[in-house]
């Protein structure tokens, strides 16, 4: 292909590129070096029938003035990303200086804000990436071992969890696993214990976000892999089967080499959106057992007094940073194996 008609096909996807990703990360790096003006205070003195008193008030007007004259709020560089509600630096740093031993470390660094929502999507990415992966793969086998006349059916009950919205899907779970609900009232009479409840554990909440997110984002891995098995080398799988192989020395051999390329996209892709776990805390309503780095940014911009805009965009800005840290090793990984096999 010509330069001049690579150019022609390239640049409507870069332009998009440049106005819909590049400028709002620009933007939001931007908005984070700003944080919100203080309000402005000036002391009245208030007259009564038995004296005069000095009293507080807000300065509304230069308030309105102040921000007008800096819509972006006060420049606070970095740090924004270096307050307790962030990286804390300080406080790792006391907690250092004055602990008393590891487990004493780790529980006080876990209490900071910002790293209780980084254990939670870590522990969350990292589980049900491979879970979603697994159950995506064996469902795939599954259908694709059964007649024709009932893959229909089975895919479409298959893609359900996927189909449905993840906030929707959520409050379903969410009614579902209440003191009323089948499976919490179910519960309730195994173990004979009317008190129990999945909602009032931090360990049980997590696991019941765990189950959710491999349950609504296994389909998405079966279709993928259901899509490659479609390309499998029958000649290769029947030479296997006359040399005896039986159906798991056929699947370890044949199919998952065969499916590895997709495997790592469907990596990436599962990495990507679990890191950015949101719409389950919501639906569950656990902020107080798990929150997540996209719930920061969503508690950041809805406060009850003020919109705590630089917050938000520096919590965005680390949350990309370790979407990118994360995808890291695999993308080289993919880059070298490309490189070894253009040689």
């Amino acid at each position: 292909m010509r330069h001049r008609d690579f150019a022609a096909f390239i640049w409507p996807s870069a332009l998009a590129m440049l106005l819909f990703i590049a400028l709002p990360i620009v933007s939001v790096f931007v908005q984070s070096m700003f944080v919100e003006h203080e309000q402005v205070l000036v002391t009245v003195e208030n007259c009564g029938p038995f004296g005069c008193t000095d009293e507080t008030k807000v300065d509304t007007e230069a308030t309105r003035v102040l921000r007008e004259e800096e819509p972006l709020g006060r420049f606070n560089a970095f740090g924004t990303y270096l307050n307790r509600s962030h990286l804390a630096v300080e406080e790792i740093a006391e907690i250092l200086e004055s602990s008393n031993g590891f487990v004493d470390v780790v529980t006080r660094i876990y209490n900071l804000p910002f790293y209780k929502a980084l254990s939670f999507t870590l522990v969350y990415t990292f589980l049900v990436t491979p879970l979603a992966m697994i159950a995506g793969f064996a469902v795939a086998l599954g259908v694709n071992s059964v007649p024709r006349l009932f893959r229909g059916p089975i895919i479409f009950l298959s893609l359900l969890p996927y189909i449905v919205t993840p906030l929707l899907g959520s409050l379903i779970l969410f009614w579902m696993i209440n003191s009323d609900g089948i499976i919490g009232a179910t519960l309730q009479w195994l173990f004979n214990d009317p008190e129990l409840s999945l909602k009032a554990s931090p360990v049980l909440s997590w696991l019941t976000l765990i189950t959710y997110g491999t349950w609504h984002m296994a389909p998405f891995a079966f279709v993928v892999f259901y899509a490659g098995l479609q390309t499998l080398p029958m000649d290769t799988l029947e030479s296997a089967m006359i040399d005896g192989a039986n159906r798991w020395e056929r699947i370890r051999y044949v199919v998952m080499p065969h499916l590895t390329p997709l495997a790592t996209f469907v990596g990436l892709v599962l990495l990507m959106d679990n890191f950015r776990v949101f719409e389950p805390i919501i639906g569950f309503s656990s902020e107080a057992n798990a929150t997540s780095l996209s719930w920061l940014i969503y508690n950041d911009l809805t406060g009850q007094v003020n919109q705590l805009f630089g917050s938000a965009a520096a919590t965005s800005i680390l949350t990309m940073i370790g979407v990118i840290i994360l995808l890291s090793p695999v993308l080289v990984r993919t880059w070298r194996d490309f490189k070894r096999k253009a040689r």
